[in-house]
């Protein structure tokens, strides 16, 4: 899917890592969430809550999943799941396009 229809955008963004890594989040009305956002070059520790559904439309890096005990250099376009409870690092070598999926 290329395109969501009928959400509602928060307008005010998801900073971190000193604005690096930005997104909005997107509420549909049954009320799934996702963030839509843009990671800079650098090396991030992302903690999840929810599983996460990542899909990465652009860019290039590196990712250690939580059952991983080494990095894996990953081909966009691409997805990968993130546990609940748990932890992943991504190291971002050019500008990556993503969006998370939250799974209750």
């Amino acid at each position: 899917m290329s395109k969501f229809t009928n959400v509602d955008v928060v307008k005010e963004a998801n900073i971190y890592f000193g604005g690096k890594v930005t997104s909005r989040t997107i509420e549909f009305s049954n009320g799934e969430k996702k963030t839509l956002g843009v990671m800079l070059e650098g090396e991030y520790t992302f903690n999840t809550g929810l599983a996460e559904v990542m899909e990465i439309y652009s860019g290039e890096f590196s990712v250690k999943l939580p059952e991983s005990e080494s990095f894996v250099e990953m081909k966009t376009p691409c997805v990968f799941e993130v546990p609940a409870n748990s932890a992943f690092d991504i190291h971002v070598t050019s500008v990556t396009d993503y969006c998370c999926s939250f799974i209750n």
